[in-house]
């Protein structure tokens, strides 16, 4: 197999089977060959005398040509005791309390298995609703966003993958300013993406400048009225502070409802790709468009045949995924198999058109992507034709909006799904994304900083004889080639990043592939950080214009400290703000707190065990101390860095700067030596810092939710905190977060959100 060093780490830190002391038993050609021995041997359920060999030898060569990879759950838990192969799923909530905690139950069934949920919240009653049963009064639907979120940080996923979960709430829905405002701290609700759900109805109201109506959903009664134009710039202004929420079109998800005598399709999956029916589950899977390339004298150009029987056989693997499942509840089981939905995406788009000299951002490469998934999609129904011929439809297809056509075995095919560690393992670029950095520089443990550059543009250079490392480190410290002087403008052309790109061509680019895929596409909307309020509304009305089934977008720091708040000695104060190029002279620590609450953990270090303890009050955090253990060290220079992150932390600097200057520092008593997850003391001060300070954001107050937690055995809680799903930083290697496919992932480790 040609995996990079990257794919490997990842793969043997994520995917590979290791014994109860966490020692590998696999090797990376075994993971591919449990996968596909486990996932062919569904053949036998339709066919006695099916050549199951075979099938695996089509499964495991397409893998491990990293031509078509299926999700991380399929990854991890095919042939294995666990067996719970989906990523994504849709739980209903009706509006009882028993019904409420039954969803909750299942959720963390969902997410012990390593699956995420979507749910509506549209069903619930308004806050400050009578409940004639007891005379009290209704809480409201975020309240109860609130306790599955608590729900989902106590849920351990096995140690490989996190819970995420989709809220989203009906735009008509009376608490509806309270939800799109519910996330306007980045510390809240750290477990939820959330979408409001917006109808045409709404958006033509939108556009007229008219009010709209809000209605009860247990009575059906008008509660209200709001100004549709007021309500959605509210969305718009909570989208530009820090991403949340995005937004999902209800009546276009149900447009494509396959099988409307089924209910309404009200939720997606937590990144916004796969709309589902209650209790429906989807499994997904990604052809790497790169390897669908042939060379001619012309240059590359998508290779159709290849892209074809690559197609066929990903149709067969994700129906086979259905059967060899082991679902987490029996009702999601029947449920899936009603329609037996699918969804086959792609991942390395923006690497092909760098191989064939097209930029992404140009009206060329929406074509190709047209022309592309369209061929995808086309294709893929062909091949689920082919295997309803064999093993019959869908159980629901007489019911569906294809009773006329075709037997179909899938009621769906195609998805285009966040790849962010899949992409890893592939070597290619994140889904239909443009590539985020061309150039990456990664701390290693051997005192050294590994350079990474995407092949195609290394090749480029080579080939001009540009290539030096001191560009590359240009390059990855501008984060863009564009305004690099030594790169000519052809190549400026066509390798640019996600940042040079317009907002508006990212949206033409999504809508280009919603045009041709069954479901629905995860992208993110990269804005720089100055982009205004202004600049979201117009991407959000032209989603809505294009046909587009929901919008994600983050601007560049939204979710970082933006200004340099300067305590006063006033408990809770902030008196100065710093403009540019103005700064104090004379400040002075906020004194030390007479009772702090605190936290100590131990980090391994080359010269031993370094103790670090940090304190916090109401403020945050307030001071750090360090102790060393038995084997020595040097306990000066960790107490005199433990001593200034203090007073700096006391005088209002920021905590992300002041982490920032101490992550990444090298010593060579640590570096020397293997499995460190520091690479000096005041790298592990940094670390300690960090998820102190997410543990302190993601602490709530609510009595609910804290009866909660201590309601779930403390063997299923969660060690490390959820709320570093939102933070600047990877929580496990420490690298920038990128925010990409609807997901946020880490190019480094492979740590990922959503798969």
């Amino acid at each position: 197999m040609k995996l990079s060093e990257n794919a490997r780490i990842v793969l043997e830190k994520r995917y590979l089977c290791k014994d109860e002391k966490g020692k590998l038993t696999e090797t990376v050609e075994g993971l591919f060959e449990r996968v596909a021995n486990a996932i062919a041997s569904a053949d036998k359920n339709f066919n006695p005398n099916a050549d199951v060999k075979e099938t695996s030898k089509i499964f495991y060569d397409m893998m491990t040509n990293l031509e078509f990879l299926p999700n991380s759950p399929t990854l991890m838990n095919a042939g294995k005791e666990l067996g719970q192969l989906s990523a994504c799923f849709v739980l209903p909530i009706q509006d009882s309390m028993e019904d409420i905690f039954e969803s909750i139950k299942q959720a963390a069934l969902i997410h012990k298995s390593g699956g995420g949920t979507g749910f509506s919240f549209s069903n619930l009653r308004p806050k400050g609703s009578v409940v004639r049963t007891t005379g009290g009064v209704a809480s409201g639907p975020v309240s109860f966003m609130r306790v599955f979120n608590m729900a989902t940080e106590a849920v351990k996923q096995g140690g490989t993958r996190r819970g995420a979960n989709m809220g989203i709430l009906r735009i008509d829905h009376p608490d509806i300013l309270e939800f799109i405002d519910c996330k306007k701290d980045n510390a809240d609700i750290t477990n939820f993406n959330i979408s409001v759900g917006i109808t045409e109805q709404f958006m033509q109201a939108v556009e007229e400048d008219k009010p709209y109506d809000l209605v009860d959903p247990r009575t059906k009664e008008v509660m209200g009225t709001l100004n549709a134009r007021e309500v959605f710039l509210k969305i718009v202004e909570g989208a530009w502070r820090n991403g949340e929420p995005g937004i999902i079109f209800l009546d276009r998800l149900n447009r494509d409802n396959v099988v409307p005598s089924q209910g309404m399709i009200e939720s997606t999956n937590p990144c916004g790709e796969q709309p589902l029916l209650p209790y429906e589950s989807c499994n997904l899977g990604s052809i790497n468009l790169v390897q669908m390339l042939k060379k001619t004298k012309k240059g590359y150009e998508v290779d159709y045949d290849k892209l074809q029987k690559t197609i066929i056989h990903a149709v067969h693997f994700l129906d086979n995924v259905i059967e060899v499942n082991k679902y987490p509840i029996q009702l999601i089981d029947d449920t899936t198999k009603l329609t037996r939905k699918i969804g086959l995406g792609v991942m390395g788009f923006s690497d092909m058109l760098l191989c064939m000299g097209i930029s992404y951002a140009s009206e060329e490469a929406v074509e190709l992507a047209e022309k592309v998934m369209g061929f995808i999609t086309e294709t893929g129904r062909q091949a689920s034709v082919d295997l309803a011929k064999e093993r019959g439809s869908f159980p629901l297809f007489e019911e569906s909006i294809y009773k006329d056509m075709e037997c179909l075995r899938n009621a769906t095919v195609t998805t285009i799904a966040p790849t962010g560690t899949l992409s890893i393992l592939a070597g290619c670029s994140s889904g239909v994304e443009p590539v985020f950095a061309f150039v990456y520089i990664r701390n290693v443990m051997d005192n050294t900083e590994m350079i990474e550059v995407n092949p195609i543009l290394r090749k480029t250079l080579e080939d001009r004889g540009l290539y030096t490392e001191k560009l590359m480190r240009k390059i990855a410290e501008a984060g863009s080639l564009a305004h690099i002087e030594e790169i000519p403008e052809d190549i400026k052309r066509v390798f640019v990043s996600s940042h040079d790109i317009s907002p508006i061509h990212h949206i033409q680019m999504q809508a280009a592939f919603q045009r041709h895929t069954d479901n629905a596409v995860s992208k993110t909307v990269n804005f720089v950080h100055d982009a205004t309020m202004d600049d979201v509304r117009e991407v959000y009305m032209l989603a809505y214009k294009l046909g587009c089934k929901g919008v994600t977008i983050y601007r560049d720091g939204s979710r970082d400290s933006q200004v340099l708040n300067i305590g006063s000695v006033k408990k809770g104060e902030a008196v100065l703000e710093a403009a540019a190029g103005e700064f104090p002279t004379n400040i002075k620590p906020r004194p030390r707190p007479e009772v702090t609450l605190g936290v100590t953990e131990r980090m391994k270090i080359g010269c031993g065990n370094l103790y670090v303890t940090v304190n916090y009050d109401e403020n945050g955090i307030c001071e750090v101390f360090t102790s060393t253990g038995k084997a020595g060290g040097c306990p000066s220079q960790s107490e005199a860095t433990a001593r200034l992150a203090s007073i700096a932390l006391r005088s209002g600097i920021s905590l992300d700067e002041v982490i920032e200057q101490l992550r990444g520092i090298r010593c060579p008593s640590t570096i020397r030596q293997t499995g460190m997850k520091c690479t000096s003391c005041p790298d592990a001060i940094a670390r300690v810092l960090r998820r102190v300070d997410e543990m302190i954001k993601n602490q709530k107050k609510h009595t609910a939710e804290e009866h909660l937690i201590q309601s779930v055995p403390a063997s299923s809680r969660e060690e490390t905190p959820a709320s570093m799903l939102h933070a600047k930083y990877c929580p496990e290697c420490g690298d920038k977060l990128e925010h990409e496919g609807g997901c946020v992932s880490c190019r480094s480790c492979g740590y990922s959100k959503c798969n």
